[in-house]
């Protein structure tokens, strides 16, 4: 399959492919006539002598400095290496080629003014696997990720470096090997490179395409928890969920009733209490209220994605080009926000059935910390402290970072969005769920063992995945492997394609 850049239409699932999985992108003809359409526009101011912001004048708290027909051609090279200002680790690779598709599809637009070999080469370098070597810390998401995206355009001079089939190279060497031409930088060319959030953008697309597939686990994982606990099934019916009317929710009903389908517990062959606690009988509304919120956030990040994020920005149809701060994260980064919240909030509600199993007052019969030789043995009382701990660090990180803006570039730039802290942190939460769930799936594997009845279809495939990776806990082990295999069991998503595989979508 190879993705085609019309500028519209772009989604999270195709920055994935495109980004993660090296789908091949293709820029529509209609697209690259656009972009030759709106430089030849520029080219024509600039002849004229017209005043543009980042052109001829000098940029931030120096845009009132008018530059001499020498300066400009310079500038945009100079532009490039005082922004190449970052720190610290680089990215991952697809991070940066989903902030190059995005670029890629901003250029689509024809608002950009840029030259149309600027967007071939970054197209032609995701195509070839020219992966430019950039900080992941640096940008304050206005104007633009700036920082991060100089570093991509340093390869547009030859310079910086680049990752090529697994090797770090110099820049030039990395395009050459690739038998990429590079174009250089001409005036425009720099800041259109450079002026829009496409990094922190590419990273909360390929967040929530991977936040989603951690959600339809958080409801693997409270099936097997509530099947374990004997839970009342009653709450979970849908229609409950549709006379309040949050989609969340329904979704998530239906989507716990299809993982314990044709067991004993949806049937009434197992007795159960008349309402359960909160951390069970609420599930969907919780759960729920994390469908809704990413729902939102997906529906923003994809405005994104297809708008014309830039400054200035050039409207070829009438020979005008306007300044302003399309370049802005804040749109992004305060849905990113909550997104980030909410996986943390998921996270706290796992641990509670987790606390549920364990504690021997609320399991409904089941053996303290789940082992059999309590006392001599202390079972998962442990893996109780390893998700404590890592909820604890979730906590701390989903503190919105919309609302920390410090002042920059003399208060010329005097409210940024810190939507690249907001993009990192999530991951970093994200990381976090990882463990918390996987410790949840953990245990209800365990507690499943402990029971006699029948499950349902979706919890016995899920319980079944996991005994594939870590044994019964008969007697007490070291389980820091263990949990480190539940976690990158729980980030493979195989539980997730596989009870899919058997019950069918859980969206």
């Amino acid at each position: 399959m190879t993705y085609i850049i019309t500028g519209a239409n772009l989604t999270v699932e195709d920055v994935v492919k495109v980004a993660r999985h090296n789908e091949k992108a293709e820029l529509h003809p209609d697209a690259l006539q656009r972009i030759k359409v709106c430089r030849a526009m520029l080219e024509k101011k600039i002849e004229a002598g017209e005043i543009m912001y980042g052109i001829n004048t000098g940029i931030g708290e120096f845009s009132e400095t008018i530059l001499t027909d020498e300066q400009v051609k310079e500038f945009q090279k100079y532009l490039i290496y005082n922004h190449s200002a970052g720190i610290g680790d680089p990215m991952p690779p697809e991070y940066v080629r989903g902030a190059m598709l995005g670029r890629i599809n901003v250029h689509a637009h024809g608002n950009s003014g840029i030259r149309p070999e600027i967007t071939l080469t970054l197209l032609e370098m995701l195509n070839k696997g020219v992966s430019p070597y950039v900080c992941q810390k640096g940008s304050v998401g206005a104007s633009g990720d700036l920082a991060p995206m100089s570093q991509i355009a340093l390869l547009l001079m030859g310079e910086g470096e680049a990752y090529f089939q697994g090797e770090l190279l110099s820049g030039k060497e990395a395009m050459d090997k690739a038998g990429i031409s590079i174009p250089g930088l001409k005036a425009r060319d720099g800041l259109g490179t450079i002026n829009g959030s496409n990094v922190l953008t590419a990273m909360s697309a390929i967040f929530l395409y991977d936040a989603n597939n951690w959600l339809k686990q958080a409801e693997i994982a409270a099936a097997m928890s509530l099947e374990a606990l004997k839970a009342n099934m009653k709450p979970y019916t849908a229609k409950l969920h549709e006379v309040r009317g949050f989609k969340g929710a329904v979704r998530s009903a239906k989507a716990i009733n299809k993982l314990v389908s044709g067991g004993d517990l949806v049937l009434e062959k197992v007795a159960h209490k008349v309402q359960d606690a909160y951390s069970m009988r609420s599930t969907p509304q919780v759960i729920g209220a994390a469908h809704d919120a990413l729902a939102y956030a997906k529906s923003q990040v994809e405005i994104e994605l297809n708008g014309v994020g830039d400054n200035p920005i050039f409207f070829p149809e009438e020979n005008i080009q306007l300044s302003g701060a399309n370049f802005q994260g804040t749109p992004v980064s305060v849905p990113m926000d909550m997104a980030g919240a909410c996986i943390t909030m998921i996270s706290v509600l796992s641990e509670r059935r987790l606390n549920r199993l364990n504690n021997p007052a609320l399991s409904v019969g089941l053996p303290p910390f789940l082992t059999k030789g309590a006392g001599m043995f202390s079972g998962m009382m442990l893996s109780q402290y390893t998700a404590d701990m890592q909820i604890t660090e979730q906590r701390i990180l989903s503190a919105p970072a919309s609302i920390l803006s410090i002042p920059a570039a003399a208060d010329q730039e005097d409210f940024v969005s810190m939507g690249m802290n907001t993009a990192i942190k999530n991951f970093q939460i994200l990381d976090n769920a990882y463990g918390v769930l996987g410790i949840e799936f953990m245990a209800a594997a365990q507690a499943l063992d402990f029971r006699e009845y029948h499950f349902g279809k979706g919890v016995t495939k899920a319980k079944e995945v996991v005994r594939k990776h870590v044994k019964f806990l008969d007697i007490d082990r070291p389980l820091y492997k263990d949990h480190t295999t539940m976690k990158e069991l729980v980030k493979s998503c195989e539980i997730l394609n596989e009870v899919e595989k058997e019950v069918g979508s859980l969206e």
